[in-house]
């Protein structure tokens, strides 16, 4: 592993030198996510209507983040070809992004992200479907890449209701906006910019780091090895209520990098609905998704039967053809308190066929808490506790137990299976507005489905934050 302190340094020595005073640090809520969390919802953070904001023609918003982790060592009886390493590891990832907007006319807005990765995965990324680090990706490497992360153009029309304002933040130009009103992004977005916008567990760069955490465990969002894809998507806001839906496009091969454009073949379409509602005077809401995906994939089943035939390790990269898949999710958020936020989240997905874009996981149950430092008197910070409990059906089971690798997983067998299962903590401290480091802690129990191999796996974490 490799890492560069003179280049930590002067990010870290950079932040300060920008930062506000400790006088001058506001207290950030937990029920918000960071607002560099790429606000592309088209239900951007909202502030009250007489705070005084000036629509912006142009903006430019940087961030950094560091996070390194170490995974202690744990028993396992045995190692497969892409089994995590049972011995003690090491792992980082590095990020850099510039945010630029452009408002092009009345409710139109250009936004484009150049972003800059560099990293290394525990154990090659083999071995868990609720992988450690949502920073990390699937073809990342010790040297930096750039590429354009983001470009999109936002459209929207206001409909009536409220008059809400927007702050300047990252993929948000400052601006006015009414409550009731209709959106449009198209281009090249993350799925996840748009849909399941959790307000505590979305956001690896200040939350919860591990993906099981960061959105639906078992949604096999459409996207390429960097999590981003091309479509669009629309959305409709109607006083408590929101309903989104959308067409993206899906990599060429399983997890891989190059997107196929034949859109009207092979795509991933979602619809999500989602209601406002108060409780106890606190603000919740609930979230309820739906998606289906067309792509070439390989089933299960039909490996496991060509390995009988031949007597050889099934391989469902060999039986691949024209494949569906289906899934659905709910999602429920509450405030308790103006410093305490809660949520639960629940997916499935009906995978017969491989995991295409994100993780092997066929079903999860996640939820958590954050917490905001109110009570120790650093408002400003952030205490969160979260767990997920994930699985795989049967035809996943079976493919795993005959010795089939997939996109992450293969210890060769699958004798005794075992939900995976996770808790992490974090705690988020900020010395000055912009600047964030956290400590992370977490417990992985039965790492790839596999009680023989049950660890629990404790992984130990830093991260490092910068925004401006």
């Amino acid at each position: 592993m490799t890492f560069n302190p003179l280049k930590f340094s002067l990010v870290a020595l950079t932040a300060v030198s920008v930062g506000l005073s400790q006088a001058q640090v506001t207290a950030a809520t937990t029920a918000s996510p960071s607002t560099f969390q790429t606000a592309l919802s088209a239900t951007p953070p909202a502030v009250p209507a007489e705070t005084p904001v000036a629509d912006e023609a142009y903006n430019l918003h940087l961030q950094t983040t560091y996070v390194q982790q170490h995974k202690n060592s744990f028993y396992a009886p045995y190692t497969g070809p892409q089994s995590l390493v049972p011995g003690a590891e090491k792992s980082y990832t590095w990020t850099l992004t510039a945010y630029l907007g452009a408002r092009l006319w009345n409710g139109g807005e250009f936004y484009l992200d150049p972003e800059v990765v560099e990293g290394l995965p525990l154990s090659h990324l083999y071995g868990l479907g609720s992988i450690n680090n949502g920073e990390i990706q699937k073809n990342g490497g010790v040297i930096p890449n750039g590429y354009v992360a983001r470009l999109f153009l936002r459209q929207t029309w206001n409909l009536g209701g409220s008059e809400e304002a927007a702050e300047s933040g990252a993929n948000q130009l400052a601006t006015h906006y009414r409550h009731d009103r209709v959106v449009m992004t198209l281009g090249k977005v993350a799925q996840t910019d748009l849909f399941e916008k959790n307000s505590y567990a979305n956001d690896p760069r200040s939350q919860f780091l591990n993906w099981a955490l960061i959105t639906h465990g078992a949604w096999d969002y459409a996207a390429d090895a960097r999590a981003y894809t091309w479509g669009l998507a629309g959305e409709l806001d109607w006083h408590d209520w929101a309903v989104r839906g959308g067409r993206f496009l899906e990599p060429k091969v399983a997890n891989g990098l190059d997107i196929d454009y034949q859109f009207k073949r092979f795509h991933g379409d979602i619809l999500e609905v989602e209601h406002d509602h108060e409780l106890a005077g606190q603000p919740g809401l609930v979230r309820f998704m739906v998606y289906h995906n067309r792509a070439m994939a390989g089933s299960y089943r039909d490996a496991v039967a060509s390995d009988a035939l031949t007597g050889g390790i099934p391989d469902v990269t060999a039986v691949r053809k024209p494949s569906t898949k289906t899934g659905l999710g709910i999602s429920l958020e509450q405030s308790v308190t103006s410093d305490l936020g809660t949520f639960l989240r629940a997916s499935w997905a009906d995978d017969q066929v491989e995991e295409y874009a994100f993780t092997e996981i066929d079903n999860a149950v996640s939820g958590g808490l954050a917490l905001k430092g109110s009570i120790w008197k650093r408002p400003q910070d952030t205490l969160g506790l979260a767990f997920s409990t994930a699985g795989l059906n049967n035809a996943h089971r079976d493919y795993l137990a005959a010795g089939g690798l997939g996109g992450f997983l293969g210890d060769g067998q699958l004798a005794h299976y075992g939900r995976e299962a996770v808790a992490e903590t974090y705690y988020l401290c900020q010395p000055m507005k912009g600047v964030q480091f956290t400590v992370d802690y977490q417990r992985i129990a039965n790492p790839g489905y596999n009680a023989d191999r049950h660890g629990p796996v404790n992984i130990v974490g830093g991260r490092f934050h910068w925004e401006m």
